[in-house]
């Protein structure tokens, strides 16, 4: 039966074929956060491999793997509709848009990454090693080109595997993509028996393997605090509808400040964060913002608070900037990190001399425009070390994370999900930032305007997280950071040696398979 199913797969022409392979891409976009199905991807996975392997033509493998790949993609990222819902009356028009249209341009890696499979295979390489390999490469791509979008890579599956995203800390997302792919084919090359059965006992071994590593390594890991640091997060859980409306400017502050100097969970706050643009003015330039900082900040407490910063250009004009701004106890702005990784369509809109006519507009209205920050940085932040801050999507790259030059001690990722409701997105978004955590051995700390607000130890352990559309604070104490991982001292490197390792065994028991 399973033979005849898998030459059934094979034989599938056109429509049919189409409809298979994204039915299985969806199922496979289960794999996320929240639903965690991570062993979906070895029903998934196997149906494009199969029909694959029944194909000859370059241009057929390229329909293939977009299709799996489209429809991967539009279950991973459904969640980008919810943000078309906040000003509905004027940007609903755009949501299928958008949604399917950057789909279908993401899965154009996967067209691609199929027909190098395809290629690689022709040369001798078995297809069952090419296209994990193949599909690796090319979601590597995908988080560089074009600026990049890692969102959504399948190695984020590994959120739910318990020990196995230890392996993050040693090849990244990139490698536990090659490795969730390579794993999801195991049971199908146990079903075909003879060697192939071989190889795939060696390929689930490995996976027992991993995860029994990776539960020792966090059991040897265990949570350490710093001592005389106490971080309190914010959540003012404020409504992305109403969040630029002039007439809130006051609530919101004064919501703010009240969360602030709300009594302690325990120990006496020494440092409180504030979300992404958590206020609506240039709170750098209010003297009276300023003047009731210093009373909320009494007794030698910080603010690293999410705000919107401007400079003025030579020409007269200004450059504004997301950023994140450092206060001290007399309510005085002493440093500060700009955004330096705009999100295309929301902080700019890409080709705007050809969109913008056609009626596209940017998500966030307010100001006109941003400007780019220079890059990572190291703050030092007066009794908590140095951190490296990064605003909202800046957490799913974990490419130039920190200033390799000055290695932080502790990670801040201020953002403001508000955009996308309850659905899928805030919850992808916290599994990411836990993936940074784990690759560069240090905790990081999250404060939403609403979203998921937490703090993560340096093996990923979560400590605290809030929940959903919670107007709240956490009071928190900071971990102590690991020593720099495998994939903090060499990136990316590693995967490099991961595909050649990979390709060169596949080569090996080429004939076996």
């Amino acid at each position: 039966m399973f033979i005849q199913w898998q030459n059934r797969m094979r034989a599938l022409r056109g429509v049919r074929a189409w409809a298979a392979l994204l039915a299985a891409g969806a199922l496979a976009g289960l794999s996320l956060p929240p639903v965690n199905g991570w062993f979906l991807w070895a029903l998934a996975f196997p149906v494009l491999l199969i029909w694959l392997e029944g194909q000859a033509g370059l241009r057929a493998s390229f329909r293939g793997g977009w299709w799996f790949g489209f429809g991967y993609l539009m279950v991973a990222l459904h969640w980008i509709g919810f943000a078309f819902l906040v000003d509905a009356k004027t940007y609903l028009w755009m949501m299928p848009f958008a949604v399917a249209g950057l789909a279908g341009f993401l899965a154009l890696y996967w067209g691609l990454g199929a027909v190098a499979a395809r290629l690689l295979a022709r040369g001798g390489l078995p297809l069952v090693v090419a296209l994990p390999v193949s599909l690796a490469v090319t979601e590597w791509l995908r988080g560089h080109l074009l600026t990049g979008f890692p969102w959504a890579a399948p190695g984020l599956a590994a959120n739910g595997m318990a020990g196995v995203v230890q392996l993050a800390a040693v090849m990244g997302m990139t490698g536990l993509t090659l490795m969730v792919l390579l794993w999801a084919l195991g049971p199908l090359l146990v079903g075909r028996g003879g060697a192939a059965r071989f190889a795939g006992g060696a390929l689930l071994a490995l996976l027992l393997a991993a995860e029994m590593w990776g539960e020792q390594r966090v059991a040897a890991h265990p949570t350490v605090n710093r001592p005389a640091v106490t971080l309190r997060l914010v959540q003012p859980n404020v409504a992305q509808d109403d969040k630029w409306r002039a007439e809130n400017t006051r609530v919101i502050f004064d919501r703010l400040k009240m969360l602030s100097t709300a009594p302690p969970h325990g120990s006496a706050v020494t440092h409180i964060i504030w979300p992404e643009s958590a206020v609506s003015f240039f709170i750098d330039e209010s003297e009276q913002a300023q003047a009731e900082l210093a009373g909320v900040l009494a007794g030698g407490k910080w603010l690293l608070a999410g705000a919107l910063r401007r400079e003025l250009r030579p020409d007269g004009g200004e450059r504004v900037f997301t950023s994140l701004i450092v206060f001290d106890d007399r309510g005085h702005p002493v440093s500060h990190y700009d955004k330096w990784r705009l999100v295309p369509g929301g902080e700019f809109l890409p080709f705007e001399a050809v969109l913008r006519p056609l009626g596209f507009r940017r998500l966030v209205t307010v100001p006109e425009s941003f400007d780019a920050g220079p890059g990572p940085v190291s703050l030092a932040i007066p009794g908590a070390g140095k951190a490296a801050p990064f605003i909202c999507y800046e957490v799913i790259f974990p490419d130039r994370l920190v200033d390799a030059g000055d290695r932080p001690q502790w990670l801040v990722n201020i953002t403001n999900d508000g955009w996308f409701g309850r659905s899928t997105g805030p919850w992808q978004h916290f599994a990411q930032a836990r993936l940074r955590a784990v690759e560069q051995g240090l905790p990081l700390v999250r404060a939403a305007n609403t979203g998921i607000s937490g703090v993560i130890d340096p093996v990923g352990r979560i400590v605290v997280q809030s929940a959903l559309e919670q107007q709240t604070y956490l009071d928190v104490a900071l971990p102590e950071a690991l020593s720099p991982t495998p994939y903090a001292r060499f990136g990316d490197g590693l995967l490099t040696a991961l595909v050649l390792a990979v390709a060169a065994a596949g080569w090996f028991v080429r004939k076996s398979l």
